[in-house]
């Protein structure tokens, strides 16, 4: 995107943390056009997040949460790097993902 563009992040949760924050569909989200603006967004507009996706004493990612979007993995990417166009678009969402672990 060239900077002038409104960035419309669509945001899809797993039903646990929709359950926590009270909404029953995807969360779309102005001016978040990166994964730290994204969970501080969704910080901000919904307090019972506070914690779930990112560990509230060191902010880094928990370890059984991750980041998709357009068939990929940003779970390791840089929280400031700046999200694919297509979801600053709104063209396609940011899914936030419980990992599955076991065996």
């Amino acid at each position: 995107m060239n900077g002038t563009e409104t960035v419309m992040t669509r945001v899809q949760l797993p039903y646990h943390l929709r359950t926590l924050a009270g909404v029953h569909s995807e969360i779309v989200l102005e001016d978040a056009a990166t994964l730290d603006q994204v969970v501080d967004a969704l910080e901000a507009a919904y307090p019972g997040l506070r914690g779930t996706v990112r560990d509230a004493a060191t902010g880094k990612r928990r370890a059984f949460v991750r980041f998709f979007a357009c068939k990929q993995d940003l779970s390791h990417a840089s929280p400031g790097d700046p999200l694919p166009d297509a979801v600053l678009r709104g063209d396609e969402p940011l899914l936030v993902v419980g990992a599955m672990a076991g065996g």
